[in-house]
């Protein structure tokens, strides 16, 4: 009887192996959901000053953290001035200059 117990638990335990391993690649975990930043990485916000404005400002930003759907960055207000704001990942883009923080 214990044998029976055993072989059936087993069998229980490979069946629910064998339907959760690819499930598991399917899904992408909250951790790699913000892969796509990096805390301390150099972007470029394309900042409007209103949703109905056809001119965009290109603005050097550095991310601070990261959210499941915006991301917080340090914007260069003046001179050595730094203000953080909430930014949607769509308005994001990758900053591939070296001239960061420009000076004003």
């Amino acid at each position: 009887m214990k044998i029976l117990k055993i072989s059936l638990m087993i069998l229980i335990l490979l069946v629910n192996l064998v339907i959760a391993v690819p499930s598991w690649a399917d899904g992408t975990s909250h951790l790699s959901a913000n892969s796509d930043y990096f805390i301390g990485q150099k972007l470029i916000w394309l900042y409007k000053a209103r949703a109905d404005s056809e001119n965009t400002q290109r603005i050097p930003v550095e991310v601070i953290k990261l959210g499941s759907k915006q991301v917080q960055v340090k914007v260069e207000k003046e001179k050595n001035e730094f203000v953080n704001r909430w930014v949607s990942r769509e308005r994001l883009e990758i900053d591939k200059s070296d001239n960061y923080f420009k000076t004003l």
